[in-house]
Formats: C-alpha cells, sequence, structure tokens
C-alpha cells in the first residue's frame, strides 16, 4: 500500500490522483490551465469525491440493511477510506478497496471497489466497478462527485452554461432542510437542454435530476473552453454550487437521497441498486476538454 499521489498524463491533459477516496486532487491542461476545483475548505474541501455505499444523506444519518442498523455520514464512507493502489502506468491508474473491519461495523457486507482514472489525449476517464463478494444481495447507491471551475480558465466574465445532449428539460428536485428527497417536482430551469448558471440558482442547494437528463452535456460559455461529459449507468444528476463560489459541481449518480418519511433500509433509497451474490456493476464518467 502507498500513500502517494499518482500522476498520469498524456501530450494534452495531466491529472493526480490520491489514495484517500481514490480522489482526483487536479486536471490540468498542456498549457498548465487547472480545470479541476482545488478544493479550497473556505467553500468546500472536496475535490472529486465518490460517492458509495449511499449518494445524499439517510434519515437522522442512520441506515440499515436489514436488521443491522448503523450511523452513516452524508455519501457514505467510501470517499474517507484509502484505497490501495493497484496499477499504474503513464497514462492511468486502478485503485482498490474491499471491506474491512471499520466499514463491516456500519455496513455488513463483502464487497470490492476497483477505481480507474485514464487519460488518452484530451479525454479524462473514471471508471468504477463494485463486485459482491458477499453471500448475500448487495444493497447500495453509488455516484461521482466532480467540481470544476467556474468561470473555466480563458472564460472569465462570461456566461457559463450547462446544455444536455438529449435537448430535454427535465424535471427537478430540490432537498429538504434535512437533506432528503420530497415527493415534489419542481419546473425545469433548462430550456430545450440549455442552462445558463447563476449563484442564486444554488441558494437552495443543489438542483437535482432524478430523470431524463441524458446521458451527457456539456459545461462552458457560448464562446471558448469548454467541458464535455459523457456518463455510463448513471441515470440521475445533480449540479451543485454554493452561491459566489469558483466552482460547480456536475455530479452524476445512480442512487440519491433517502425519501421523506422513508425507513433507513439502504435498498428502499431511490435508484438504489440490490446487486447479486457474485455480480459486478459499473458506472463510469468522462471529460473532454475542449480549448
Amino acid at each position: 500500500m502507498t500513500d502517494e499521489t499518482i500522476r498520469i498524463a498524456s501530450d494534452a491533459l495531466s491529472a493526480s490522483v490520491a489514495p484517500l477516496g481514490a480522489e482526483m486532487q487536479n486536471l490540468r491542461t498542456a498549457a498548465g490551465d487547472e480545470l479541476l476545483w482545488h478544493g479550497d475548505p473556505a467553500w468546500w474541501g472536496g475535490r472529486a469525491p465518490m460517492l458509495f455505499p449511499i449518494v445524499g444523506r439517510a434519515p437522522g444519518d442512520r441506515v440499515a440493511a436489514g436488521d443491522h442498523e448503523a450511523e452513516m455520514r452524508q455519501h457514505g464512507f467510501a470517499r474517507r477510506s484509502v484505497f490501495e493502489l493497484a496499477e499504474r502506468q503513464p497514462d492511468r491508474c486502478r485503485h482498490l478497496l474491499r471491506d474491512s473491519e471499520a466499514t463491516r461495523a456500519v455496513y455488513p457486507f463483502a464487497f470490492e471497489i476497483a477505481a480507474e482514472h485514464r487519460i488518452e489525449g484530451a479525454t479524462l476517464s473514471v471508471s468504477v466497478s463494485v463486485t459482491n463478494l458477499d453471500t448475500r444481495p448487495l444493497p447500495f447507491g453509488f455516484g461521482f462527485h466532480p467540481a470544476f471551475r467556474w468561470p473555466l480558465p480563458g472564460a472569465e466574465g462570461q456566461a457559463h452554461h450547462v446544455t444536455l445532449a438529449n435537448g430535454a428539460a427535465p424535471a427537478m428536485a430540490r432537498l429538504s432542510p434535512d437533506g432528503l428527497l420530497p415527493e415534489a417536482r419542481h419546473a425545469s430551469p433548462f430550456d430545450a437542454g440549455r442552462l445558463t448558471l447563476d449563484p442564486a440558482m444554488f441558494e437552495a442547494d443543489a438542483m437535482i435530476f432524478p430523470e431524463s437528463a441524458g446521458s451527457a452535456l456539456a459545461y462552458g460559455p457560448e464562446d471558448g473552453p469548454r467541458l464535455e461529459f459523457a456518463f455510463e449507468n448513471l441515470p440521475n444528476l445533480a449540479i451543485w454550487s454554493k452561491p459566489g463560489a469558483p466552482f460547480v459541481c456536475i455530479e452524476p449518480w445512480h442512487g440519491m437521497a433517502a425519501r421523506e418519511g422513508a425507513s433507513p433500509q439502504i435498498a428502499e433509497r431511490p435508484w438504489a441498486l440490490d446487486l447479486p451474490a457474485g455480480e459486478t456493476a459499473r458506472f463510469g464518467w468522462s471529460v473532454t476538454h475542449r480549448g
């Protein structure tokens, strides 16, 4: 095991990945422009955490799996766990997290998470597989939470947009004050797939799109640098920042916060998976820099 932060690169991009949470620490162009949020705790200390075995909050910060109940903080424990370096190449690295005595105390299952970061040209890809090593079905949600600079380098002073590739206007959900998911839905802030970002949008926390946001989007100004995203097996989307913060999170998920009034059972959370013993579920996202 190593506590070394691993650097990977191509001629167009470079990135580094830390063992804590297998979390990306930076994403830079060949010109040295930083695309990823730098994690200033004055705003938000995260950069690109992975969310497992829950996405969002649980009722009273407690989760249950059958008769087993325990405290679990928002977004689960993977982002606070040290991953083992399993493979390192100039353009990619792979980290592993397996169950331990500490994880089994709050989540009584045997599992393995394999997270690979890879750079090809101007594209970074992150792929994750979750394998159920237990004899019982594995209930969980999984999500990504990367934060990017707002404005992007070279686009200062320009309005930034999120544009869905499918041109949709998905209904929006807002979390309750205790971080749970109400049944109510709000009118979409998208117009024919296009959303102009405004800091005031985040005064009520994240904008969550449970369905119909599609599997690809672009982020950036009308003219100038932009980031193009693609998602695999991640049907839910959230966009989050803090009012006035110099970052925006593009968050593809398979799972969401527990519903208001729901039990703490992980298996009953919206979009939760119940993975059979011995099976593997795969998730991924990629981002391409267009300068």
